[in-house]
């Protein structure tokens, strides 16, 4: 993960019910990859494909998000985007998320398994939002202050919103650090879950509703 701190556009503004589900699907995906020895590898696949690749395919984000579209033509189009390029762990967390009508939300789930990563490896993801921009000294500043206060080591992102009140709001985790405490986060039951990690592993999917 990069510790520098930098800016990711719009990582202030979180859909909770879109982050409460992409955290399930992300925890599947974390849990399959370092059974297979390869988070990083899968992590940098996933976030390339929703960062980089789709943006520039606006034809496979609106099949990948349309719920009109069956599962099996998602499929096809994921095995023909993956062929050759990308690791089989990859390529069944993309099916899994195909399965559910989940793949409108990859970019989500690929941040939500950012931040677990990130959390298995001592570090906790925080967004600074200010009302007004920062320069590096300032954001470095910040950072320090706030790893000292909470004790923690933080990969930082900076946003800026010149409607909030009070000059800096920090989330970290599920807490936002301006008096109020997001909603807590809550898993899918451990049978989906574990059937999530079973397909992401094996590659095998029941295209049964």
């Amino acid at each position: 993960m990069n510790t520098t701190p930098g800016t990711k556009a719009g990582a202030g503004h979180v859909d909770i019910g879109v982050d409460r589900v992409a955290k399930v699907y992300a925890q599947a995906i974390i849990e399959a990859a370092d059974a297979a020895g390869c988070r990083r590898e899968v992590l940098d696949e996933l976030g390339t494909l929703a960062r980089e690749v789709l943006p520039q395919v606006p034809e496979a984000v609106a099949v990948f998000a349309s719920p009109k579209v069956p599962p099996e033509e998602k499929a096809g189009l994921i095995d023909r985007i993956a062929k050759g390029r990308l690791r089989p762990t990859t390529v069944h967390s993309l099916h899994v998320l195909a399965r559910h009508g989940r793949l409108g939300i990859l970019a989500a789930v690929v941040a939500a398994a950012e931040r677990l990563a990130d959390e298995l490896d001592g570090r906790r993801q925080a967004t600074f939002t200010t009302a007004v921009p920062l320069d590096v000294a300032e954001q470095s500043r910040i950072v320090s202050d706030v790893e000292k206060t909470m004790k923690l080591s933080l990969t930082p992102a900076f946003v800026v919103d010149a409607g909030i009140i009070g000059g800096l709001i920090v989330r970290i985790g599920d807490t936002i650090y301006d008096q109020s405490v997001a909603t807590s986060l809550t898993r899918l039951g451990g049978r989906l879950h574990q059937r999530n990690i079973r397909a992401i592993q094996t590659g095998e999917f029941s295209w049964q509703t």
